[in-house]
């Protein structure tokens, strides 16, 4: 094969052609959009490199090697460049992607420092006492319960057998409910045997056999147990419920007047179709 065949090979490649308008591209826009010396220049800093070395450790549980240390920083350079021109030609401002994740990048940075803080009793206490309804504890029901299917024939029959003392795995359908429930909330409860179940178990009398008692799946003869009081806790009780919410609303606060900050500076014009 001579050098004109194989020079024909290579002006066939489509790889090359995607190359050569890549390059077409950055040059005329390098033309068009010329850019000064401080954006041609990558300083990689000691902390930098202390901070790519610091990532990979963790990440494979020991120091990288200088050759390693070298092939980070060469990667860490390509991806600043690869940003940089990315932003002169643009696609930051097009690609909804990037402009996300620069956005969260953002919020990250206004919100950082409200994050760092942690919160002090009184402040906790004070977010709690706004809506002490919110942290309230429900109440907790203990009970038995004896499946009867999709009809209440022959309740009473089986109520007077288990008031007797019967067995109650040894009566009525067996299926995938639970027998019993242990200090269960509302939730809890609803989640197996469907809403309104737990409000009718609760108002039954302990210690005994009662029903039936509809569920959303049928009907069930049921002993209560015990009954825990739904409380106002102390902040002890539920601080770091009350803590993530102070944090999550202390972040929200913060990007807020960030961005107000960052607003202010801008002159905003709005052009909406057909105006």
């Amino acid at each position: 094969m001579t050098i004109a065949d194989r020079a024909r090979g290579w002006l066939r490649e489509p790889l090359l052609h995607f190359a050569l308008i890549g390059l077409a591209i950055f040059a005329l826009y390098g033309w068009r959009n010329p850019v000064d010396d401080d954006s041609r220049t990558i300083t990689v800093t000691a902390p930098r490199v202390e901070a790519l070395a610091a990532n990979w450790a963790e990440a494979w549980q020991r120091p990288p090697t200088p050759a390693e240390i070298d092939a980070l920083i060469r990667d860490d350079i390509k991806d600043e460049i690869y940003y940089r021109e990315a932003v002169r030609l643009g696609l930051a401002r097009d690609d909804d992607v990037v402009r996300k994740r620069m956005r969260n990048s953002m919020e990250f940075i206004a919100t950082s420092q409200a994050e760092a803080r942690a919160p002090t009793d009184a402040e906790l206490q004070a977010w709690m006492d706004k809506d002490p309804a919110r942290y309230r504890l429900p109440a907790l029901l203990s009970f038995d319960q004896v499946y009867l299917g999709g009809a209440r024939d022959g309740a009473a029959a089986l109520t007077a057998k288990l008031r007797a003392g019967a067995d109650p795995a040894m009566l009525g359908e067996h299926g995938t409910l639970p027998t019993s429930m242990d200090g269960a909330d509302a939730e809890a409860i609803g989640s197996s045997f469907g809403d309104g179940f737990a409000d009718a178990v609760a108002v039954l009398p302990v210690g005994q056999w009662s029903g039936p008692v509809e569920s959303g799946l049928g009907w069930h003869l049921v002993r209560l147990r015990k009954v825990t009081p739904g409380q106002t806790p102390t902040l002890a009780m539920v601080r770091q419920r009350v803590e993530n919410d102070w944090r999550a609303d202390n972040r929200r606060r913060a990007e807020a007047a960030a961005y107000q900050a960052l607003l202010d500076g801008y002159k905003i014009k709005i052009e909406k179709p057909g105006s």
